[in-house]
């Protein structure tokens, strides 16, 4: 049995599903979570399975995990990172492993209901999407700490990006396999999934639905006020990857041309002023702008240059993976739950 997507249907045409949940130090909220799920999906008309990724905790989460597993049976699946490689990480290992057609995420900290879930798989079917976004409206978080600064990342994004959504911080996803898959995480990106997702499909293809939101029972948040600012560097770089991930000379190579452009329009006119003129232009400020203009366009011109090549090497090297796996269940031995 491979982790590729499966085509595993119901008789009524339900696709498979796979739940795919990044944990980390979440050790109380092991079994209610494994149990929310298998609650929140025991009417679900399909096989589906569980599968959830341990961060690399040191709080016993992936022990817990594992316990919890040999008792719940082979749907539930589990992943045991080397270390903390952080969310976006997790996220990944989970979707490398999934083998569902259609693929949810959900945090492991109790806050989202798994009941939505096939609620969400029903309307992006009947929507005809490749990704629905969880929509927490009645956010039950802290205002100044969770709700005043998501509010502004969310304007701010849909302002930059052009992919408006009201809630990009909801873990709560819906997506096709086939796509998601397309899409390679990394650093901090699982904030920009949608984005990244508008890049591989049409921006109409991404829907978003309220769901529901519950406050925090077990366990303490792994997010704070500096999230904000990290959020700002990570819009940063979103912005550029999507308009000049594959093609980075022109956005470097674009700014070297302006400075050129200066830079050379300025040394027109000294040359003037000292041939024609006939006046002394090595004490003027213009030269020295002039000279570190032109020499700024080089920088940036082989800058540009550069970058084009490696990004040509990394597409030619075929490298998705960037996180470590310590252990996981048997996918030779995984099973699925047959649903309602």
């Amino acid at each position: 049995m491979t982790t590729s997507a499966v085509t595993h249907s119901a008789a009524d045409g339900r696709p498979s599903l796979s739940v795919v949940i990044p944990m980390y130090q979440e050790i109380d909220n092991v079994e209610p979570m494994v149990a929310r799920v298998r609650q929140g999906l025991a009417e679900y008309r399909g096989p589906w399975e569980l599968i959830c990724v341990d961060d690399g905790s040191r709080d016993g989460t992936g022990e817990r995990l594992s316990e919890v597993a040999e008792r719940t049976g082979p749907h539930l699946r589990v992943i045991r990172l080397r270390r903390n490689f952080g969310q976006t990480a997790a996220m990944q290992a989970g979707f490398d492993a999934a083998r569902g057609e259609l693929i949810a995420t959900l945090d492991g900290d109790l806050q989202n209901d798994p009941a939505d879930i096939p609620r969400m798989v029903d309307e992006l079917l009947e929507r005809d999407l490749d990704l629905l976004q969880g929509w927490r409206r009645r956010r039950q978080d802290d205002l100044v700490m969770r709700k005043i600064p998501s509010r502004i990342a969310n304007k701010l994004i849909g302002k930059v990006t052009g992919v408006a959504l009201h809630d990009y911080g909801c873990s709560l996803k819906v997506y096709r396999a086939e796509v998601i898959k397309e899409v390679t995480l990394l650093g901090e990106m699982h904030r920009f999934i949608p984005v990244w997702v508008a890049g591989v499909t049409a921006p109409q293809r991404i829907g978003e639905t309220e769901v529901a939101h519950q406050a925090r029972q077990f366990g303490v948040s792994k997010y704070g006020i500096s999230r904000t600012f990290r959020v700002v560097l990570d819009l940063i770089a979103a912005f550029f990857f999507l308009r000049f991930g594959s093609r980075p000379g022109h956005f470097f190579g674009s700014i070297g041309i302006l400075f050129g452009l200066l830079g050379g329009l300025m040394m027109t006119h000294l040359l003037v002023v000292k041939f024609v003129l006939g006046e002394n232009i090595g004490d003027r400020p213009l030269l020295f702008v002039a000279i570190l203009l032109l020499v700024t366009s080089v920088q940036f011109l082989t800058t540009g240059v550069l970058s084009e090549l490696l990004t040509r090497t990394f597409y030619a090297s075929g490298e998705r993976t960037h996180h470590r796996i310590r252990w996981q269940s048997d996918p030779d031995a995984a099973g699925w739950s047959e649903g309602a």
